[in-house]
């Protein structure tokens, strides 16, 4: 989510005709990423007296710290230029809910689905992913769900 609202962030800088401000922010993500992907990868585990193998967690970790320092420094730099933005709590309650049932609902299937087709399987849970989280955004009341919802009964 952290990467998402960056980028629309990032666009709302383009479009005031500055891209020194993301530049500046980009980097001081990919910095972070690689710095603290390295302390996760190798130190941490062996610090930890955990497997290698846990690093791997690790990385992806470091991906999204640096993901959300990102987003905060943009989301500061655009609120002093133009005044608040962003998601209400609520909203945010509602994505991260919607997103975290979809994905368990998904990581079931992908649990359950244990024959040599690991596609089929797959694709299962992506679809089964996509239904939960757009039935539990629109029984959420989310705006953007409806809005999609209006579009597609139009067509």
């Amino acid at each position: 989510m952290a990467s998402a609202l960056a980028r629309l962030y990032s666009s709302t800088f383009y479009a005031l005709r500055d891209t020194r401000t993301p530049l500046r922010f980009a980097v001081v993500r990919v910095v972070l990423t690689g710095v603290l992907g390295y302390l996760f990868a190798f130190p941490l585990p062996r610090a930890l007296d955990l497997p290698a193998w846990v690093g791997v967690a690790g990385l992806t970790a470091s991906a999204g710290i640096a993901g959300w320092v990102e987003f905060w420094l943009l989301r500061r730099s655009i609120t002093g230029r133009i005044g608040a933005t962003g998601l209400t709590r609520r909203g945010l309650v509602s994505l991260w809910s919607s997103a975290i049932l979809a994905g368990l609902v998904g990581l079931g299937i992908t649990r359950l689905w244990s024959s040599g087709q690991s596609v089929v399987g797959s694709v299962l849970a992506i679809a089964a992913f996509s239904l939960v989280y757009g039935a539990v955004t629109l029984a959420l009341g989310v705006p953007e769900a409806r809005a999609i919802l209006a579009r597609v009964r139009r067509r």
